[in-house]
């Protein structure tokens, strides 16, 4: 596998309510992040899905991936290569029957998070396709016990920024084969393990300026959980 093909697999635009990155930023943005592409994984929304798609065909070079987080009640769950949200607000073993039924992929975005990730028994358990081993807002200690699971369980294991704002782009990604060139042989490459992830997690400061800026943006939402 090259170490050269990178994505970031966890990209937030302004259609998410905790973003304002625009989508034409995110693809400007790639080169300079050292990247070759980039999923969009809004949060319980796939509206931006049309713009992504005009966006691929002006640039058919980069790997644009149409995805989604899901919010389950067990915590979130990445879904990639969907053109329809995937049941919401439910338990994860339903969404994953849909995801499955749908032939679209699953990850486990930041499992050992307080804060939204499913926890070790799931990560354990889930079907699932792969589990993020390396997510840009996480620091060493939850990225190191994901990926130890993920590697344990055989998944593919995935790096993605988790990035709301256009500094934190490519801080963690995904490497793919070369021939990896279209959604679905991206996909395929998630289905049969043959993905890495690189990048560094979150330094102590960093991490307090992240839960600064969080704090503050749910109290603009009014602490309405995502």
């Amino acid at each position: 596998m090259s170490d050269g093909i990178r994505i970031d697999l966890h990209v937030h635009s302004s259609y998410s309510p905790d973003s304002r990155m625009r989508l034409e930023q995110i693809v400007d943005r790639l080169g300079i992040a050292g990247l070759h592409g980039f999923a969009l994984t809004d949060h319980n929304t796939v509206a931006g899905h049309p713009a992504l798609a005009e966006l691929a065909r002006r640039s058919p070079r980069m790997r644009i991936v149409p995805g989604v987080e899901v919010s389950t009640l067990d915590g979130h769950l990445l879904v990639y290569g969907v053109s329809e949200l995937p049941p919401i607000r439910r338990p994860l073993v339903e969404t994953l029957d849909w995801v499955h039924a749908h032939g679209a992929v699953a990850v486990l975005p930041h499992p050992f998070r307080w804060a939204h990730g499913v926890g070790r028994r799931l990560c354990e358990q889930a079907r699932v396709h792969g589990v993020e081993a390396l997510n840009g807002h996480n620091g060493m200690v939850p990225n190191a016990k994901a990926e130890l699971v993920g590697a344990r369980r055989g998944l593919a294991l995935t790096g993605g920024s988790d990035a709301h704002e256009l500094r934190g782009l490519g801080r963690t990604y995904t490497t793919v084969p070369d021939e990896a060139e279209s959604v679905e042989e991206i996909l395929q490459a998630i289905r049969s393990a043959r993905t890495g992830a690189g990048g560094t997690s979150l330094r102590v400061g960093e991490r307090v300026r992240l839960s600064a800026r969080t704090v503050a943006l749910r109290a603009l939402r009014g602490f309405r959980s995502i």
